[in-house]
């Protein structure tokens, strides 16, 4: 049984930034930033930045940082536990509110696809600066399932949370 959250409100755009974590993509390569741009786009928000980072925590960390003025932001990369896999680790200590289920659900559902070797993702998710964050790994898989069955259906709902707080 699959269970639906009620409506959002129509016509709330999200505006977002996608920021790839990579040391070897380039505009070009990053499959998986292009396809959250796609699912972004067609489900009606707006891409207000995007940007390829090398995996390097002081990067990741000033990248967020100087992004213009938007209400939600996907990573993708960097999720693992190989040395070079710095993205939660640069992200968690920014956090100013976690949304644990995002990560749990992400391997959830990961678990069901890809067996035991979702124990080693870190997707993460919270609000930093009043901005929606959540890293996914790179994959386009990863990237396809967290986007689809996650984000999207919560966006509008997130967003609209976080702006309800600042009135």
């Amino acid at each position: 049984m699959s269970h639906q959250p009620h409506p959002d409100a129509h016509g709330i755009t999200v505006a977002c930034a996608v920021i790839t974590v990579s040391d070897t993509r380039n505009a070009e390569t990053d499959r998986s930033g292009q396809l959250i741009q796609q699912l972004l786009t067609h489900a009606g928000h707006t891409i207000a930045d995007y940007a390829i980072v090398p995996d390097e925590p002081d990067q990741i960390r000033s990248q967020l940082a100087n992004l213009p003025e938007l209400d939600a932001v996907i990573l993708n990369g960097g999720t693992g536990i190989a040395p070079r896999d710095t993205t939660y680790d640069a992200i968690e200590q920014l956090l100013e509110k976690t949304l644990p289920g995002f990560g749990e659900i992400f391997r959830a559902l990961s678990y069901a696809e890809i067996g035991s070797r979702a124990i080693a993702s870190r997707a993460i998710a919270g609000i930093y600066e009043n901005k929606l964050i959540f890293s996914l790994p790179g994959s386009s898989n990863a990237v396809k399932l967290g986007v689809e069955k996650l984000i999207l259906p919560e966006l509008v709902h997130l967003v609209t949370q976080i702006r309800s707080k600042e009135i």
